[in-house]
Order: structure tokens, then sequence, then C-alpha cells
């Protein structure tokens, strides 16, 4: 039985030895460095839900398909910069089967990850019009997104949206972009941190008000489809993943095959560039890339020289991935269920052990099910939650990371946390409620 709760000693030993200055504010990898200190100094493992990375296996067929290609020689040719053209058409039919919008494959651009989408979006976004820089950020989010304006030096606005749900997101949205300054916004659908899912009327006024300010909407669809309130793994058939796509002409999309597919070692994504929107010329990116249009700009002006391209032998992988579920051979859905199983066990070691939820509603519903949720624990701030719970073998980061105003809570990932090793947390979640209630 792992000999929990750690020594007062020891754990601060390890955070002065990582160099964190504040442990409640450490960013998500300095966390995960911190904690292996303490597991090499103890033997005992932490419940990491610091970090956001797959608890599951990849599909067979696209390890299969990378494989073969590294066998036909793959490794030794660069792929072309704007992709594997199967690649493309295979994504291509998803959006249509699964979104049920048409993309043009000359409008989908893999990458290396969708961090490199989001950057590239930003970069050419940013650059659009001179008097217009600025990207809001529909908040809570993912902490790297404004790590990547800070590294870029491009301005960023945010809100939280937990207060302006429903018609007050339009004049919420109004009264920022009113201001001149917008040239973007960012959110993620379902939310990466708290599992908040907007809903249609929502993405609508996104939408509409995007068109009406010429602001274009990032959808970073990183967990596309995990919303398991709905099934949305039938190819062709309703219901559809939920997108700003069907009210607004201009639009990047971010999809990634990291936890759709677990397929995140490999580093391949798609940037998703609307028809309307890849051939439009903007004076100022012919300025700043010597390249006018949006298109070209992302993969000629940016991609090109940030990586030139995303790697070979993954393309093919994420194709064979793509065509699997686009045949109905694969349910991605099914795939992933599993974090929605292990979310509601989780939840209620937490919760009957005086935790509570902090994002809880979803619009009228209660929050679903799935790869994150939230919590706080009644008199600490979640600085403080946090310092505790590693003494207790557990991680996580504070919401205050996120652009959250509630900074109360912290997010917790379920993906890392194996069915068989629940007894364990509920024993240690047991001991630190008996130590702070």
């Amino acid at each position: 039985m792992a000999n929990i709760p750690f020594s007062k000693e020891l754990v601060l030993g390890k955070i002065k030895e990582s160099r964190i200055k504040e442990v409640g504010k450490a960013k998500i990898r300095e966390l995960v460095y911190l904690t292996k200190l303490i597991e090499a100094e103890t033997g005992v493992p932490f419940f990491h839900m610091e970090m956001g990375v797959p608890g599951l296996n990849s599909p067979n067929v696209g390890i299969e398909a990378a494989i073969e290609a590294l066998r036909h020689g793959v490794s030794s040719k660069y792929a072309m910069i704007d992709g594997l053209p199967e690649l493309k058409q295979e994504m291509s039919r998803f959006l249509t089967l699964f979104v049920d919008i048409e993309v043009s494959p000359k409008g989908i651009i893999p990458t290396v990850g969708s961090m490199q989408a989001s950057c590239i979006s930003f970069m050419v976004c940013s650059k659009l019009f001179k008097e217009r820089q600025t990207t809001l950020f529909i908040d809570p989010g993912f902490p790297v997104h404004k790590q990547q304006h800070q590294i870029l030096s491009i301005p960023f606005k945010s809100f939280d949206v937990y207060n302006f749900r429903g018609e007050k997101l339009e004049s919420q949205l109004r009264k920022i972009f009113d201001t001149g300054e917008i040239s973007s916004v960012l959110y993620s659908n379902p939310n990466n941190p708290t599992w908040v899912c907007l809903t249609e009327q929502e993405l609508e006024i996104i939408g509409t008000l995007c068109k009406e300010y010429k602001v274009i909407p990032i959808e970073d669809l990183a967990y596309f489809g995990m919303d398991y309130r709905k099934d949305y793994s039938v190819p062709g058939k309703a219901p559809f993943q939920p997108s700003v796509s069907k009210f607004c002409d201009d639009y990047v999309m971010l999809f990634s095959s990291s936890k759709l597919f677990s397929y995140a070692g490999e580093r391949v994504a798609t940037m998703i560039i609307s028809n309307n929107l890849f051939d439009q010329y903007f004076e100022n990116l012919e300025t700043c890339y010597s390249i006018g249009t949006f298109g070209n700009a992302a993969i000629f002006g940016c991609l090109y020289a940030l990586s030139a391209g995303a790697g070979h032998s993954s393309q093919y992988a994420l194709k064979a991935m793509l065509k699997a579920v686009n045949d109905g051979g694969l349910s991605f859905v099914e795939a992933t269920r599993e974090y929605e199983v292990r979310a509601k066990k989780i939840k209620r070691i937490f919760l009957d052990n005086g935790f509570y939820i902090v994002y809880d509603k979803d619009g009228e519903q209660n929050i679903g099910d799935g790869f994150y949720f939230t919590i706080a624990y009644p008199g600490m701030t979640s600085f403080e939650l946090i310092e505790r719970l590693l003494f207790y073998g557990i991680s996580a980061i504070s919401l205050a990371n996120t652009g959250s105003e509630k900074i109360e809570g912290i997010r917790a990932c379920v993906s890392q946390i194996r069915l068989d090793t629940l007894d364990e947390l509920e024993r240690r979640v047991k001991l630190f409620h008996q130590k702070y209630k």
C-alpha cells in the first residue's frame, strides 16, 4: 500500500529541486516533471490528472498504414507541403459525413499536431488587417494557445463563457467586436478544460457576428464527437457534430488525431480552411508574407517556415483511420467512450469526499461526462488544493491557468486513470478529506 501522504520534507524538497516558484501556478509540463521526481524518489505512482494525453491504444488500421508507408520508402521523401492528396480527400469526405459541410480538399492542410495548426492560424489571422491583430479567446481554454501568442507577440483578449451562455453571448461578443481590435476568435467544443459544449444557438451567434464584423472563427475540435450525450458516429446521418461552419462562410477548424484516434505520439492533425476563405485576398497579408491569399499564406508563408509540412508516414496513418471511419468500419465514438465511463466513476469518488463540480451546468443540462471535469474543495484556493493534493500522489492544474474566473477550481483529466486503480484513488481522496474536512 502506498505510503500516503508523502512527508512534507520530501514534497517541498522536490518542489525546490524542480525550481518551480509557485507550484499552484505551474504549467502542465512543469507539474509532470515535478511529479516524476517524487515518483522516482518514492517508487509510488501518481494519479496524473494534469496532462490531457490519450489513455487508449491507437487503431491498428492507422499503425499498419504507417508501417506499410515506411516500408515503401516514404521516410526518405518529403511529403507535399500542402499534404497527402489521399488524406485531404478523406478528410473532406469526413467533414461531409460527420459535420454535414462541404470543404474542398485544397483547404485541408496536414500539420504537425493541432498545436501547429493553431499557431499557423494565429500567424495568418493576426496579419489580415493592419489595424486589427487581436485574438479573442472564449475561455476557459487550453493555456498553451496563449503561450503561442506570447511567443509570437500577438495581443489577445478573453472572457469566461460561463456567465454568458445563450443569448447573453451575443451582447458580450458584440461589445468586444465593437472595439475594432479583434481579428479572430478561438474556442474549443467540447471545451478544454470544463467539458462545456456550445449549443447550436451559441454557435449561430458566433458565426453570425463573425460574418458581420469580418472576424475569423477558429474552431478547435480536438475532442470531436466526444460529447457522449449524443451519438455523432453514424456516417452521413444526424446528429452531426455542432459547428460554426453552418453559420458563416469564413472559418478555420482545427482537427486533431490525438484524442479521437489516440494517435498523439505521431503529431498529425489538419488545419481546415473554408472554401470561401482559402482564396480570399488580403492586402496586408501580401505586405507581411508576400502572399496575399489566406490559404497560400498559411501553407507557403507559415507552414513552410515552421516545418515544411507534416510527417509523411503519419499522414498515411491518418488517411487510413479516416477512411475506416468514413466507410463505417471504425466507430470513433465507441473507441473513446471509455472516457465517459471513467469520468462517471472518478467524479463520484471526489463528490463523495467533500469536493464539488465547478463548471457543473451546460446551459440547462448537467455537464456531460468525458475527457475532463472541474472540481474544487471548500475553503481552499486552487493553488492550495494543487499543492496539498501532491502529498497524496494526485496532480492536476489550476483553472487560473486557463482563463477561468472560477480560480478556486482545478482541471481533472481522466485519460490516464485506469479503472483497476480506482480503489487506490478512492483511498487517497478519502485520506485527503479526513485531513481537511
